[in-house]
């Protein structure tokens, strides 16, 4: 009786914080998974440089982007419907599973690396562009407190196709338009130079 009225009460206590009831369970994700190999490979590290990289994402990152592919807060033709079926333990189990993967490194494009690093390192004052680092950490490992994304290794490609799609806002779901401001400020040279920057990042 007991054990039942706290268990109650800790779920309760853990739906008013906002925390997820369900951890999720990273075994049942890398059976759930193996539909996402084809890709983001199969154990999160995709091998096309337009596909992201999930392995070392944290949890609760992924599992917001899964929810707002459900929701259709983030569109995009491939994974809107593959999301869409998914239930809350899918969405956690999934997320645990990518996180404890380790992420594969790409390389820096050496033409960008100073350009990029300053950017990353110290913004554009002149343009009012805050340095990534002051979120995503100096390593790119992200906030998971915050819901910032890891970014290190991250694809080029697929960096910079993101930074554009908040810079035009066909991507919105980010909290309070952070994203979107900055990418705002960013010229399609400076965004180049970061995402040859980030893939390189750890």
């Amino acid at each position: 009786m007991h054990k039942n009225l706290y268990n109650l009460l800790l779920t309760i206590s853990l739906i008013s914080l906002g925390l997820p009831v369900h951890a999720g369970d990273p075994a049942a994700g890398k059976e759930k998974a193996q539909t996402c190999a084809a890709c983001h490979g199969p154990n999160g590290n995709s091998a096309v440089p337009a596909w992201p990289r999930l392995a070392g994402q944290h949890a609760k990152y992924l599992e917001k982007q899964l929810q707002d592919f459900q929701s259709g807060r983030r569109e995009n033709v491939q994974m809107s419907p593959m999301a869409a079926p998914l239930s809350a333990e899918d969405i956690a189990d999934l997320a645990s599973y990518f996180a404890q993967q380790k992420p594969q490194i790409g390389s820096a494009n050496p033409e960008l690396v100073e350009a990029g690093e300053r950017l990353y390192r110290a913004g554009n004052p002149k343009s009012g562009v805050p340095a990534c680092m002051a979120c995503h950490g100096p390593d790119g490992a992200g906030n998971p407190a915050a819901n910032y994304p890891a970014l290190s290794g991250q694809h080029a490609d697929y960096t910079a196709a993101t930074l554009k799609a908040y810079k035009d806002e066909s991507r919105s779901n980010d909290a309070n338009s952070v994203m979107r401001s900055v990418a705002a400020r960013l010229s399609n040279a400076e965004i180049e130079a970061l995402a040859g920057y980030i893939q390189g990042l750890h």
